[in-house]
């Protein structure tokens, strides 16, 4: 059976609006699947930079690891220990009078220690009044000071000079981790 062209017509206009409802109603859908999808490599891009340079950085970030732990090892050399404050005041005392009988120098009287509490750390100061007969002590006694491990800084030094002998005073601070904080952070724990 033939089809006349008022069929033809009608056939051509059906397939039109059925091509127009195909694209306006599939197209929305491609797009978005297409917006997606970029959306999707954007995100793969941007997680693959960010693994790269964590690679990348991986060797930076161990080296400061690295540097971090030593740091606190070499800290932990400069601090006092001791049961008590008292015992850590003793500590402190004892070394500075080894280290002045060691480097030729006499001592002659020290004061009782004095200390500052600020949260978990104490700070202890110890003054020495000592005599010497050559000046040069007083040097290899600052220089052992200076070495000392736990180490203890000089904050304040006179020295006078009468005849053969030399006078002086120093005063020193030592560093501890106070041990009533310790014990009570423990049995926060």
């Amino acid at each position: 059976m033939p089809i006349s062209s008022r069929e033809k017509n009608i056939l051509m206009l059906a397939a039109l609006v059925a091509l127009i409802f195909f694209v306006s109603s599939v197209s929305p859908t491609i797009s978005a699947k297409y917006r997606e999808r970029a959306e999707n490599i954007d995100g793969v891009s941007l997680d693959i930079e960010r693994e790269q340079r964590l690679i990348a950085e991986t060797d930076v970030w161990r080296e400061r690891a690295l540097a971090a732990q030593q740091a606190q090892a070499e800290l932990e050399l400069q601090v006092f220990e001791g049961g008590t404050i008292p015992v850590i005041e003793a500590n402190i005392q004892r070394e500075l009078s080894a280290d002045a009988r060691e480097s030729g120098i006499t001592v002659i009287s020290t004061r009782l220690a004095e200390r500052l509490e600020a949260d978990a750390w104490v700070l202890i100061s110890q003054e020495m009044s000592f005599n010497t007969s050559n000046a040069a002590n007083t040097i290899a006694f600052l220089q052992k000071l200076e070495e000392s491990e736990p180490r203890l800084r000089v904050i304040d030094f006179s020295i006078s000079r009468s005849r053969n002998q030399y006078s002086g005073s120093i005063t020193v601070v030592g560093f501890a981790r106070n041990p009533d904080t310790l014990f009570e952070s423990a049995e926060v724990r």
